[in-house]
Protein backbone atom coordinates (compact mmCIF):
# COMPACT_ATOMS: atom_id res chain seq x y z
CA UNK A 1 0.00 0.00 0.00
CA UNK A 2 1.25 3.47 -0.82
CA UNK A 3 2.25 5.78 1.99
CA UNK A 4 0.45 8.99 2.88
CA UNK A 5 1.91 12.23 4.19
CA UNK A 6 -0.25 13.70 6.94
CA UNK A 7 0.15 17.36 7.81
CA UNK A 8 1.05 18.47 11.31
CA UNK A 9 4.27 18.68 13.27
CA UNK A 10 4.52 15.64 15.52
CA UNK A 11 5.88 16.33 18.98
CA UNK A 12 8.03 13.47 20.15
CA UNK A 13 5.96 11.38 22.50
CA UNK A 14 2.96 13.66 22.26
CA UNK A 15 0.47 11.68 20.75
CA UNK A 16 -2.40 9.83 19.38
CA UNK A 17 -5.76 10.65 20.84
CA UNK A 18 -6.89 14.22 20.60
CA UNK A 19 -9.98 16.15 21.55
CA UNK A 20 -13.24 14.25 21.75
CA UNK A 21 -15.92 16.82 22.52
CA UNK A 22 -18.22 17.13 25.49
CA UNK A 23 -20.11 13.98 26.42
CA UNK A 24 -18.33 11.84 23.89
CA UNK A 25 -17.21 8.24 24.10
CA UNK A 26 -13.59 7.16 24.45
CA UNK A 27 -11.89 4.27 22.59
CA UNK A 28 -10.49 1.37 24.64
CA UNK A 29 -8.95 -1.97 23.79
CA UNK A 30 -9.98 -5.25 25.45
CA UNK A 31 -8.24 -8.47 24.45
CA UNK A 32 -7.01 -6.85 21.27
CA UNK A 33 -10.44 -5.53 20.19
CA UNK A 34 -11.53 -1.89 20.31
CA UNK A 35 -14.73 -0.52 21.79
CA UNK A 36 -15.77 2.63 23.65
CA UNK A 37 -16.42 3.70 27.23
CA UNK A 38 -18.47 6.61 28.52
CA UNK A 39 -17.29 9.28 30.94
CA UNK A 40 -17.88 7.04 33.96
CA UNK A 41 -15.69 4.27 32.54
CA UNK A 42 -18.61 2.02 31.61
CA UNK A 43 -18.48 0.16 28.30
CA UNK A 44 -20.87 1.86 25.88
CA UNK A 45 -19.89 0.10 22.64
CA UNK A 46 -18.75 -3.53 22.87
CA UNK A 47 -15.12 -4.13 21.78
CA UNK A 48 -15.37 -5.47 18.23
CA UNK A 49 -13.11 -3.39 15.97
CA UNK A 50 -9.51 -3.89 14.80
CA UNK A 51 -8.74 -0.25 15.62
CA UNK A 52 -10.70 2.84 16.57
CA UNK A 53 -10.34 6.61 16.67
CA UNK A 54 -11.99 9.36 18.64
CA UNK A 55 -15.55 10.58 18.26
CA UNK A 56 -16.06 13.98 16.69
CA UNK A 57 -19.20 15.44 15.18
CA UNK A 58 -21.04 12.35 16.57
CA UNK A 59 -19.03 9.93 14.39
CA UNK A 60 -15.83 7.94 14.95
CA UNK A 61 -13.48 6.14 12.54
CA UNK A 62 -13.13 2.40 13.08
CA UNK A 63 -11.18 -0.30 11.26
CA UNK A 64 -12.45 -3.75 10.29
CA UNK A 65 -10.65 -6.21 8.01
CA UNK A 66 -7.98 -3.65 7.20
CA UNK A 67 -10.38 -0.91 6.04
CA UNK A 68 -11.69 2.20 7.83
CA UNK A 69 -15.25 3.43 8.04
CA UNK A 70 -17.34 5.39 10.57
CA UNK A 71 -19.77 4.50 13.34
CA UNK A 72 -22.32 6.56 15.24
CA UNK A 73 -22.64 6.70 19.02
CA UNK A 74 -24.69 3.50 19.09
CA UNK A 75 -21.88 1.57 17.39
CA UNK A 76 -23.75 1.33 14.09
CA UNK A 77 -21.67 1.56 10.92
CA UNK A 78 -22.96 4.59 9.03
CA UNK A 79 -20.11 4.82 6.49
CA UNK A 80 -18.97 1.43 5.21
CA UNK A 81 -15.30 0.53 5.83
CA UNK A 82 -13.52 1.25 2.54
CA UNK A 83 -10.59 3.54 3.28
CA UNK A 84 -6.91 2.88 3.99
CA UNK A 85 -6.87 5.87 6.33
CA UNK A 86 -9.62 7.82 8.08
CA UNK A 87 -9.34 10.76 10.47
CA UNK A 88 -12.05 12.04 12.82
CA UNK A 89 -14.39 14.66 11.39
CA UNK A 90 -13.36 18.25 11.95
CA UNK A 91 -15.72 20.95 13.24
CA UNK A 92 -16.04 21.99 9.59
CA UNK A 93 -17.89 18.71 9.00
CA UNK A 94 -15.23 17.10 6.82
CA UNK A 95 -12.88 14.18 7.45
CA UNK A 96 -9.54 13.41 5.85
CA UNK A 97 -9.57 9.94 4.25
CA UNK A 98 -7.17 8.05 2.02
CA UNK A 99 -7.31 5.24 -0.51
CA UNK A 100 -4.72 3.89 -2.96
CA UNK A 101 -2.13 6.44 -1.95
CA UNK A 102 -4.23 9.59 -2.37
CA UNK A 103 -6.08 11.74 0.15
CA UNK A 104 -9.38 13.59 -0.01
CA UNK A 105 -12.15 14.91 2.23
CA UNK A 106 -15.38 13.16 3.13
CA UNK A 107 -18.73 14.59 4.21
CA UNK A 108 -20.79 13.03 6.99
CA UNK A 109 -23.16 11.48 4.46
CA UNK A 110 -20.26 9.45 3.07
CA UNK A 111 -19.93 11.49 -0.12
CA UNK A 112 -16.73 13.25 -1.10
CA UNK A 113 -16.49 17.01 -0.68
CA UNK A 114 -13.01 16.89 -2.21
CA UNK A 115 -12.07 13.87 -4.30
CA UNK A 116 -8.85 12.03 -3.33
CA UNK A 117 -6.08 13.70 -5.30
CA UNK A 118 -3.32 14.59 -2.83
CA UNK A 119 -0.29 12.65 -1.64
CA UNK A 120 -0.21 14.73 1.53
CA UNK A 121 -2.91 16.58 3.46
CA UNK A 122 -4.12 17.62 6.89
CA UNK A 123 -7.41 18.20 8.64
CA UNK A 124 -9.64 21.21 8.09
CA UNK A 125 -9.42 24.03 10.60
CA UNK A 126 -11.00 27.47 10.27
CA UNK A 127 -12.41 26.31 6.89
CA UNK A 128 -8.97 25.66 5.41
CA UNK A 129 -6.94 22.47 5.01
CA UNK A 130 -3.24 22.02 4.20
CA UNK A 131 -2.44 19.95 1.10
CA UNK A 132 0.77 18.85 -0.58
CA UNK A 133 0.91 19.83 -4.24
CA UNK A 134 3.46 18.27 -6.57
CA UNK A 135 4.86 19.75 -9.76
CA UNK A 136 7.84 19.06 -11.98
CA UNK A 137 10.14 21.13 -9.79
CA UNK A 138 9.27 20.39 -6.15
CA UNK A 139 6.55 19.52 -3.66
CA UNK A 140 5.09 22.33 -1.58
CA UNK A 141 2.17 22.85 0.76
CA UNK A 142 -0.75 25.21 0.31
CA UNK A 143 -4.34 25.41 1.57
CA UNK A 144 -7.71 24.62 0.05
CA UNK A 145 -11.25 25.54 1.07
CA UNK A 146 -14.14 23.08 1.64
CA UNK A 147 -15.03 23.24 -2.05
CA UNK A 148 -11.57 22.01 -2.99
CA UNK A 149 -10.27 25.30 -4.39
CA UNK A 150 -6.68 26.30 -3.56
CA UNK A 151 -6.95 29.63 -1.75
CA UNK A 152 -3.37 29.78 -0.43
CA UNK A 153 -1.02 28.76 -3.18
CA UNK A 154 1.63 26.08 -2.50
CA UNK A 155 4.73 27.77 -1.08
CA UNK A 156 5.67 26.06 2.19
CA UNK A 157 7.96 23.12 2.94
CA UNK A 158 5.40 21.86 5.49
CA UNK A 159 2.08 23.17 6.74
CA UNK A 160 -0.35 22.31 9.54
CA UNK A 161 -4.01 23.06 10.12
CA UNK A 162 -5.28 26.49 11.10
CA UNK A 163 -6.36 26.99 14.70
CA UNK A 164 -7.45 30.30 16.22
CA UNK A 165 -6.64 31.98 12.93
CA UNK A 166 -3.00 30.85 12.77
CA UNK A 167 -1.22 27.89 11.21
CA UNK A 168 2.28 26.55 11.73
CA UNK A 169 4.39 26.34 8.57
CA UNK A 170 7.94 25.29 7.83
CA UNK A 171 10.25 27.42 5.72
CA UNK A 172 13.57 25.67 5.26
CA UNK A 173 14.37 24.00 8.57
CA UNK A 174 12.46 26.37 10.84
CA UNK A 175 8.80 26.75 11.72
CA UNK A 176 6.70 29.83 12.34
CA UNK A 177 3.08 30.90 11.97
CA UNK A 178 0.99 32.52 9.25
CA UNK A 179 -2.48 34.05 9.34
CA UNK A 180 -5.12 33.62 6.65
CA UNK A 181 -3.70 36.51 4.65
CA UNK A 182 -0.47 34.46 4.45
CA UNK A 183 1.35 37.04 6.56
CA UNK A 184 4.09 35.58 8.73
CA UNK A 185 2.94 36.73 12.17
CA UNK A 186 5.62 34.68 13.95
CA UNK A 187 8.83 34.33 11.99
CA UNK A 188 10.21 30.82 11.43
CA UNK A 189 12.44 30.10 14.42
CA UNK A 190 11.34 26.79 15.97
CA UNK A 191 12.22 23.16 15.28
CA UNK A 192 8.66 22.11 16.16
CA UNK A 193 5.42 24.12 16.35
CA UNK A 194 1.96 23.00 17.46
CA UNK A 195 -1.52 24.47 17.19
CA UNK A 196 -2.77 27.48 19.13
CA UNK A 197 -5.28 26.75 21.88
CA UNK A 198 -6.49 29.42 24.29
CA UNK A 199 -3.93 31.82 22.86
CA UNK A 200 -0.86 29.65 23.35
CA UNK A 201 1.00 27.06 21.29
CA UNK A 202 3.58 24.45 22.13
CA UNK A 203 6.94 24.96 20.40
CA UNK A 204 10.26 23.18 20.57
CA UNK A 205 13.89 23.88 19.77
CA UNK A 206 17.01 21.95 20.64
CA UNK A 207 14.99 19.13 22.15
CA UNK A 208 13.20 21.34 24.71
CA UNK A 209 9.53 22.29 24.60
CA UNK A 210 7.63 25.26 26.00
CA UNK A 211 4.66 27.46 25.14
CA UNK A 212 4.40 30.83 23.38
CA UNK A 213 1.62 33.38 22.96
CA UNK A 214 0.58 34.99 19.67
CA UNK A 215 3.45 37.46 19.99
CA UNK A 216 5.99 34.63 20.20
CA UNK A 217 6.63 35.47 23.85
CA UNK A 218 7.22 32.43 26.06
CA UNK A 219 4.48 32.02 28.65
CA UNK A 220 5.94 28.68 29.79
CA UNK A 221 9.68 28.42 29.34
CA UNK A 222 11.19 25.53 27.30
CA UNK A 223 11.91 22.81 29.83
CA UNK A 224 10.12 19.63 28.75
CA UNK A 225 11.36 16.66 26.73
CA UNK A 226 8.02 16.47 24.91
CA UNK A 227 4.77 18.40 25.04
CA UNK A 228 1.33 18.64 23.46
CA UNK A 229 -1.42 21.17 22.93
CA UNK A 230 -3.62 22.37 25.78
CA UNK A 231 -6.98 20.59 25.89
CA UNK A 232 -9.58 20.78 28.62
CA UNK A 233 -7.28 23.12 30.55
CA UNK A 234 -4.33 20.71 30.72
CA UNK A 235 -1.41 19.81 28.46
CA UNK A 236 0.60 16.62 28.33
CA UNK A 237 4.34 17.00 28.90
CA UNK A 238 7.29 14.73 29.47
CA UNK A 239 10.14 15.03 31.93
CA UNK A 240 12.70 12.47 30.90
CA UNK A 241 10.85 9.29 29.89
CA UNK A 242 7.71 9.95 31.99
CA UNK A 243 4.57 11.86 31.01
CA UNK A 244 2.26 13.95 33.14
CA UNK A 245 0.00 17.00 32.77
CA UNK A 246 0.49 20.71 33.46
CA UNK A 247 -1.95 23.56 34.01
CA UNK A 248 -1.83 26.79 32.00
CA UNK A 249 0.45 28.32 34.66
CA UNK A 250 3.03 25.64 33.86
CA UNK A 251 2.62 23.83 37.19
CA UNK A 252 2.00 20.11 37.33
CA UNK A 253 -1.57 18.98 37.92
CA UNK A 254 -0.63 15.30 37.49
CA UNK A 255 3.01 14.43 38.05
CA UNK A 256 5.01 12.56 35.36
CA UNK A 257 4.45 8.85 35.87
CA UNK A 258 3.20 7.35 32.59
CA UNK A 259 5.01 5.83 29.60
CA UNK A 260 2.72 7.60 27.15
CA UNK A 261 -0.41 9.74 27.31
CA UNK A 262 -3.07 11.38 25.17
CA UNK A 263 -4.88 14.68 25.54
CA UNK A 264 -7.57 15.35 28.13
CA UNK A 265 -11.08 15.87 26.84
CA UNK A 266 -14.41 15.72 28.61
CA UNK A 267 -12.44 15.22 31.81
CA UNK A 268 -10.64 12.02 30.76
CA UNK A 269 -7.25 11.24 29.24
CA UNK A 270 -5.79 7.98 27.91
CA UNK A 271 -2.56 6.83 29.58
CA UNK A 272 -0.24 3.88 29.01
CA UNK A 273 1.93 1.85 31.33
CA UNK A 274 3.89 -1.20 30.16
CA UNK A 275 1.98 -1.19 26.89
CA UNK A 276 -1.43 -1.25 28.58
CA UNK A 277 -3.96 1.57 28.12
CA UNK A 278 -6.22 3.08 30.76
CA UNK A 279 -8.12 6.32 31.32
CA UNK A 280 -7.65 8.79 34.17
CA UNK A 281 -9.69 11.76 35.35
CA UNK A 282 -8.30 15.18 36.23
CA UNK A 283 -7.48 14.00 39.73
CA UNK A 284 -5.19 11.37 38.23
CA UNK A 285 -7.50 8.52 39.29
CA UNK A 286 -8.28 5.64 36.96
CA UNK A 287 -11.83 5.36 35.64
CA UNK A 288 -10.71 2.57 33.29
CA UNK A 289 -7.88 0.38 34.52
CA UNK A 290 -5.07 -0.37 32.03
CA UNK A 291 -5.87 -3.16 29.58
CA UNK A 292 -4.10 -4.60 26.55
Amino acid sequence: MKKFTIAGFVLIGALLLGACGAGNLHPVVVNGRYGYIDHSGKLAITPQFDAAGRFSESLAPVQTNGKWGYIDRTGKLVITPQFDLADPFSSDGLALVGSNGTLGYLKKDGQFAVQPAYMGAGSFGDNLAPVLVSNNVNNQWGYLNPKGALVIMPQFDEASSFSEGLAAVRVGNQRGYIDKSVKLVINPQFDVAGDFHNGRAVVGSGGRFGYVDRNAKFVIQPQFNAAGDFNDGLALVAVGPRFGFIREDGKFEINPQFDKVGAFEDGLAPVWLAGREGYINKQGKYVWNPTA
